[in-house]
């Protein structure tokens, strides 16, 4: 079941995220759709503060994947934009399931490609200009459980 929540400013955005990162542990995987300055990026940098990782947290357009190591002893985040790929055999050529148990993962530009890469996933869709709206789409029974209660608080 879809929920959505109204974010109107990048540091609501940023603060959504770093909200939801609390709840993430290692072999989450989330999927960011939005257009290009929807927030994905900013989301992401929210994520990696609850997580507490290693920074900055920027968007890996040329890179297409990087790994921030945990400042502590939670999971590390490994931050993918697909955006610059053509087909989910070019995603799985990064050989991200290697790390997927380990991580947590979270995949701009990634709807369409990453599916096949766990059961269990969170969609995150950003609409908007000025507010933004963020869609989040459970799958799997991990995140139906969570959108029934602490997602709801999210």
């Amino acid at each position: 079941m879809s929920r959505e929540v109204t974010l109107e400013t990048p540091e609501d955005t940023r603060a959504f995220g770093r909200r939801l990162g609390r709840l993430l542990r290692a072999g989450d995987v989330l999927v960011l759709t939005g257009d290009l300055g929807a927030g994905k990026t900013t989301l992401t940098q929210g994520l990696a503060e609850g997580l507490g990782v290693r920074g900055p947290i920027t968007s890996p357009t040329f890179v297409i994947a990087r790994v921030h190591p945990s400042l502590s002893d939670g999971p590390a985040l490994v931050h993918v934009d697909a955006y610059r790929l053509g087909s989910a055999l070019e995603l799985d050529d990064l050989d991200l399931d290697a790390d997927l148990e380990q991580s947590v993962t979270v995949i701009e530009w990634g709807a369409g490609m990453s599916e096949q890469l766990s059961e269990h996933r969170l969609g995150i869709t950003l609409t908007g200009e000025e507010v933004r709206t963020a869609r989040l789409d459970p799958v799997g029974s991990r995140w139906e459980r969570l959108s029934d209660s602490a997602l709801a608080s999210v």
